[in-house]
């Protein structure tokens, strides 16, 4: 999967934006003609899925043509959106163009949404932008950044995606990038996040039993899908076999690997969190070059990663489930790539379980 930050232009000022965005494009964002070139190389290395972001894609005056050129060279397109420029007429262009999936940034509700977004008003544009998705049939779903300064909101959000019908929602940890990286004291401390996860699996069996089909994920913390395995060794044992499998195809964190990004100049990153980190340029290089491109160590390095890792990482019981979780806050927080992630909330005896 490739994130695509089209643009660094977007119409709010959200605190803890990774690409630093604000008001007007960059003077050196790609050009239709370059976005075309960049879609090419895409396809033609074979890329199956193209997320578009930002900044706020919806600004970007010819995000239209380049998504139906995107979709119809055989790209599955996404978007990652703040919902606010999406009214029914947008709603049912997505739609006709065949986006696959419309993630739309919601922090909390109301005064706490706008606050975190910096605009009044915020709330109500980007709950009507989810309800003109919903009313044309359009895929669609909430992306919520998890903080201390919005933990409290957890439960009126459930009661949002029941009260809306919204089928999908994914709860983002907080990774200290862009302006992001200042908000790294307002993260959670451990004991929080493990509070936080458990609410989340109580709410995710709540909707079940009440017959809604929700998705729940949570994203951007591989010591979840650990911390759900260890759950359910002593809670249901048979499906927890089946869990960590799962979690072994999956393969944890896949920066570099997997998942990479290109920034709105064309420039190449391992993911969209360390675009401090420059593997090349696609204004210059094919992508699918650039990405199979081993001489350059940082590269390298994440395709094999274990032996570089240090720290609680390095002697993890489950690196190989995990693949050694966020190595931008890690980075952001010791100023080496290779630490053990702060974040990581498992304790030492569960990082040393080897059921």
């Amino acid at each position: 999967m490739v994130v695509w930050n089209c643009t660094r232009d977007c119409n709010l000022k959200c605190r803890h934006c990774y690409a630093g965005a604000g008001s007007g494009a960059a003077g050196d964002e790609m050009t239709t003609p370059e976005a075309r070139d960049f879609l090419d190389q895409l396809v033609a290395f074979r890329v199956p899925v193209l997320l578009l972001s930002g900044g706020e894609p919806l600004v970007r005056p010819d995000i239209f043509d380049l998504m139906a050129t995107a979709v119809k060279r055989g790209l599955r397109v996404t978007l990652s959106t703040n919902g606010t420029l999406i009214d029914r007429s947008t709603a049912r262009e997505l739609k006709k163009i065949g986006i696959s999936y419309v993630g739309i940034s919601l922090d909390g509700i109301e005064s706490k949404h706008d606050a975190f977004r910096g605009v009044k008003g915020a709330f109500q544009a980007t709950l009507e932008g989810i309800r003109n998705c919903l009313a044309v049939d359009q895929r669609v779903g909430l992306r919520f950044t998890i903080s201390r300064a919005n933990v409290d909101q957890l439960e009126e959000i459930f009661y949002l995606i029941r009260e809306e019908n919204i089928p999908r929602a994914c709860f983002y940890h907080l990774v200290y990038s862009g302006r992001g990286s200042e908000l790294a004291v307002e993260d959670l401390n451990h004991e929080e996040s493990r509070a936080v996860m458990d609410f989340l699996i109580t709410a995710a069996r709540r909707l079940k039993k009440q017959g809604r089909e929700v998705e729940i994920l949570t994203v951007d913390n591989h010591a979840d899908g650990i911390y759900l395995y260890l759950k359910l060794i002593r809670e249901d044992p048979e499906r927890a076999v089946a869990v960590r499998e799962l979690l072994r195809l999956n393969g944890g964190n896949r920066s570099g690997i997997a998942i990479g990004a290109v920034d709105w100049a064309g420039a190449v990153h391992p993911d969209q969190f360390t675009m401090h980190h420059i593997l090349g340029n696609v204004r210059e290089r094919p992508f699918g070059e650039i990405w199979t491109d081993l001489s350059n160590p940082l590269l390298k390095g994440l395709r094999d990663r274990k032996p570089l890792l240090k720290g609680r990482c390095r002697t993890c019981a489950w690196l190989d489930l995990c693949n050694g979780n966020c190595r931008a806050r890690a980075e952001s927080v010791t100023g080496d790539f290779w630490e053990s992630d702060p974040a990581c909330y498992l304790t030492d005896g569960e990082i040393s379980d080897r059921r």
